[in-house]
């Protein structure tokens, strides 16, 4: 007897064939709870905009890479599935917070001034928060389609620290507190990749504009060179990034990184974060834990956006596997740390979790 989301698969293929391609949207969101996963996820940023270790200058939040940057890419995909006519408070607040520090860039701390927490995490910070605001707010205009002067304002803070020189160069100083995958020695490749993200998705043409074309022609060359030699999960970031900078990468290079993705894969249709290593997980951690959500959406979405066909065996089982996967209480997908054992209780040991819940929900939208 095949399993429900074999069954719901199978479901998914047969509305696309028979009934066409307006079917198969709707089935994407009728084989996985979206209202669950945006509970959570509302739930999640509510809790971090009143955590006091997320608290930062001037009345502001921290932008996380686990919880607030991937709700803010997911959420305003969620509203559209479930035909939300307003933003969720919390999307609102972390909007704003954004917002402001963009405005006063010159004039706020740093997430992580060096006279707290020792050199050289002024410039770390700087870096790493330039690319997450203007991806943030690039993600927030193209909903409607046009480059809002708050926007232009996060490109131009992100411009002016790029790196001109060195083997760094077309990349960004990036947060490194030594945990993986986000803020360890790899990370800027990380960071690149979402600055792609952030400059493709811009509206209005904003990739092809004539004053930055050396500045994206050195963040090309920055993630070409990592294109080969990176961590697989490095060289996902940079495939999904490929799928909306032009000319990113070369054929041959795609194709090698699809084929990596598609060996890596598990057994049972997911991916686990040891198979986008390698990483230096705390001793402490089991090894290969198996399939994750956050490494399984990841895949998926970087997978999808490249090109791969949904029907190909390789998404339909990675499909089904986070279809199944989705907890029925809370609606997250199951996620943990590659650093450090946490109280399963506590809001830490969420936070792979909220990234994963937040991937989960671009991977199947994007996939259906």
């Amino acid at each position: 007897m095949k399993s429900p989301a074999a069954l719901a698969f199978v479901a998914a293929s047969f509305a696309s064939i028979v009934l066409g391609p307006e079917a198969s949207r709707a089935q994407s969101t009728s084989d996985w709870d979206p209202r669950a996963a945006a509970a959570y996820l509302d739930g999640r940023l509510d809790w971090w905009l009143t955590w006091p270790n997320a608290a930062r200058d001037q009345g502001t939040a921290c932008v996380s890479c686990h919880t607030a940057l991937p709700y803010l890419l997911a959420r305003p995909t969620l509203r559209r599935a479930l035909a939300e006519s307003s933003r969720p408070e919390a999307e609102r607040l972390m909007l704003a917070s954004v917002t402001k520090r963009v405005r006063l860039w010159r004039d706020v701390e740093p997430f992580y001034p060096d006279q707290t927490r020792g050199l050289p995490k002024t410039s770390e910070s700087r870096g790493t928060e330039a690319v997450l605001n203007a991806l943030i707010l690039a993600t927030r205009d193209a909903e409607v389609g046009s480059l809002s002067e708050d926007g232009r304002m996060a490109f131009e803070n992100l411009w002016v620290l790029q790196m001109k020189v060195g083997p760094s160069a077309g990349g960004w100083t990036w947060l490194n507190f030594g945990l993986e995958p986000w803020e360890a020695a790899g990370s800027p490749y990380f960071g690149a990749s979402l600055a792609g993200i952030a400059v493709g998705t811009a509206p209005e043409g904003y990739a092809a504009s004539p004053d930055i074309q050396s500045q994206v022609a050195l963040l090309r060359d920055y993630l070409r060179s990592g294109a080969e030699s990176e961590s697989l999960f490095n060289r996902l970031m940079i495939l999904w990034a490929s799928a909306v900078l032009p000319d990113l990468l070369e054929d041959r290079q795609r194709a090698s990184i699809i084929d990596a993705a598609t060996a890596a894969q598990g057994a049972d249709g997911g991916w686990s974060m040891e198979a986008l290593g390698p990483w230096q997980p705390a001793e402490s951690l089991p090894g290969d834990r198996g399939s994750d959500g956050y490494a399984t959406a990841v895949a998926i979405l970087a997978l999808r956006e490249a090109g791969v066909s949904p029907g190909t065996p390789v998404l339909a089982k990675g499909r089904a596997w986070l279809v199944a996967n989705q907890g029925e209480a809370t609606g997250a997908w199951p996620a943990s740390s590659l650093n450090r054992v946490h109280d399963a209780a506590s809001d830490r040991a969420k936070f792979m979790s909220d990234a994963a819940t937040a991937y989960a929900v671009l991977a199947l939208v994007r996939d259906g």
